[in-house]
């Protein structure tokens, strides 16, 4: 694995524990986010701003909440994370949050899947 592939990785955690954890989505687009950044997750808008805009309003709707991360994987200019998320009075989730970077080694592209952690599951492996 390369320097810069591991700087993206080191990256990725650091960008979504700031405005996912530590609630300072701003913040976490100054220091990690590229010129542009493309989203394809439907709930949040394209751009900065728009994501910015979603995590203040999470953050206020959520207090509490926090991710954990599980794994984490990187390759070329890709970080997969791999993360459990707490949400205080709602449902937990198993997360993968897929970050593109540019050269400088900002985020400028996310995917994202979630999925509810249940009770009950047809086997004993768990979702981590």
């Amino acid at each position: 694995m390369s320097e810069q592939t591991d700087a993206n990785k080191a990256n990725a955690m650091a960008f979504y524990d700031l405005m996912f954890n530590q609630c300072r989505p701003r913040e976490a687009v100054d220091r990690f986010v590229g010129a542009e950044y493309t989203q394809h997750n439907p709930h949040v808008g394209d751009g900065k701003e728009a994501f910015i805009m979603y995590f203040e309003r999470m953050a206020a709707d959520y207090p509490g909440k926090v991710t954990h991360f599980k794994r984490a994987i990187a390759e070329d200019d890709f970080v997969v994370l791999h993360c459990h998320q707490v949400w205080p009075g709602s449902d937990d989730y198993a997360g993968m949050d897929i970050f593109r970077f540019d050269d400088n080694g900002k985020v400028v592209e996310h995917w994202d899947v979630l999925q509810v952690v249940t009770e009950g599951s047809a086997n004993d492996n768990g979702l981590f």
